[in-house]
């Protein structure tokens, strides 16, 4: 027990690190770089972000796949695994580098228009983000692979520091220089002095003589089949999660944008640290599922699931009870005001996501990837088709109220969660009484 609170503080803290982190450095980099400036360094980071997700969307694959030879005590194929990962990972990271190249001269053009003279600056600020778009995507092999081992502790010590080590080096040349290139360069540094200790961290876990990516046939069977459905998902969740503020603006304006934003990062917590706190139980059922029975699986995923509900019971209302206080006294009467109709739809909505937190796991852990994949698709297709009929007539309230279709929709995979526990828990009590019958004959 001391192990999964331990794992679920971890899974916290490193979903809550780095965004608070930003919330601390921002008022200093805005002070000492300007508005404009400062726009460069968060399209650059953010850039960093979304390339570094798509290309490391291959992650819960190596968590499964890892976790599950670990259950079965199969430590060559296990390292077979993480150095195939580390082969796709790596491909999938300059391939996204080299795009993010291509087109950082078009982005830049756009992000600068109003100003000429922030061109080059933005531009190799863009150009440093592609790189480092690649350094992101072999370090998610470290952490998905220690994660897979359930030691969140180890995984996360190193990212978190690196990563808070960058920003405050950025914040500190914001004294000395204007210059967002020489920003991210520091940047880029950090990441991949923190590469270098993760990849040192796991060569000992390993207990291998090399991590040089390779491509065995087996491993890279199992890990595309798994890989594809959770890249899918992870292109899927970037494009979903920025949809509504793009049609939003189209459809209310940016006044609208911003009230909008505000409630959804104010809310996302409710869905973030429930699926962060909880994320040990995909490899914990990974693990379980390959070395114990069906049946012993049953009462984790009944008890994650309880402390799922409870959390999002408790944490939903509050935000119900406190959000427009809360809401008041961060972003200013004008911002409540314009948020006053949504906020409560939109704090439903991210509970009704945090529900099926529980559901999402156990069905990866037990190989249902598909199942998840194809729920969650269907979720983000029904918000955009509700979005694109309810916004031109309902505006900000109708972006709202199409994020519940999300939410009800992904619900629904607790139905073949219980069939797939019931199924493996039949045949695991047909497998004992045949068993049983051949000992008594």
């Amino acid at each position: 027990m001391r192990t999964h609170l331990s794992n679920a503080a971890y899974g916290l803290l490193d979903y809550a690190a780095y965004p608070i982190g930003m919330l601390v450095v921002a008022p200093v980099a805005l002070h000492n770089l300007g508005v404009a400036q400062y726009g460069v360094w968060a399209v650059a980071t953010a850039a960093v972000s979304t390339g570094g997700i798509i290309a490391s969307g291959f992650g819960d694959a190596n968590i499964q796949h890892v976790a599950n030879r670990r259950g079965a005590g199969d430590n060559a194929a296990l390292l077979r695994a993480v150095r195939s990962m580390m082969g796709i990972n790596l491909v999938l990271g300059i391939v996204f580098a080299v795009i993010g190249w291509i087109l950082s001269p078009l982005v830049a053009a756009h992000v600068t228009a109003a100003d000429a003279g922030l061109r080059q600056s933005c531009l190799w600020s863009l150009r440093m983000a592609s790189v480092l778009m690649a350094v992101r995507a072999v370090e998610s092999v470290c952490v998905s692979t220690q994660r897979a081992f359930e030691r969140y502790g180890a995984a996360v010590r190193v990212s978190i520091l690196a990563r808070l080590l960058a920003l405050a080096a950025a914040a500190g040349l914001t004294f000395v220089s204007h210059n967002v290139s020489v920003m991210m360069a520091v940047t880029g540094l950090m990441m991949v002095a923190g590469l270098q200790l993760q990849l040192v961290a796991l060569k000992h876990l390993l207990a291998a003589k090399s991590l040089i990516p390779a491509f065995d046939r087996d491993a890279l069977r199992v890990l595309l089949s798994f890989g594809a459905f959770s890249w899918l998902q992870a292109v899927s969740g970037v494009v979903f999660s920025q949809t509504d503020r793009l049609m939003l603006g189209v459809s209310a304006g940016a006044a609208a944008v911003a009230s909008y934003a505000l409630c959804t990062q104010m809310a996302q917590p409710i869905f973030g640290f429930a699926a962060s706190g909880l994320h040990f139980l995909f490899p914990y059922l990974s693990n379980r599922n390959a070395s114990s029975s069906a049946a012993s699986l049953k009462s984790p995923v009944l008890i994650a699931f309880v402390c799922n509900v409870a959390f999002v019971a408790m944490t939903t209302g509050v935000l119900l009870l406190f959000g427009s206080r809360i809401l008041h006294a961060w972003a200013g009467p004008e911002i409540a005001r314009g948020a006053a109709p949504v906020l409560a739809v939109i704090i439903w909505s991210s509970a009704l996501m945090g529900l099926n937190v529980t559901a999402t796991y156990a069905l990866l852990a037990l190989g249902r990837v598909r199942i998840v994949t194809w729920f969650n698709l269907a979720g983000g297709a029904v918000m955009l088709m509700l979005m694109l009929c309810l916004a031109p007539r309902f505006g900000i309230q109708g972006i709202a109220i199409a994020r519940l279709a999300y939410g009800f929709i992904t619900l629904a995979m607790y139905y073949p969660l219980v069939r797939v526990l019931f199924d493996m828990n039949h045949a695991h009590q047909q497998a004992t009484a045949v068993y049983a019958v051949c000992e008594d004959a």
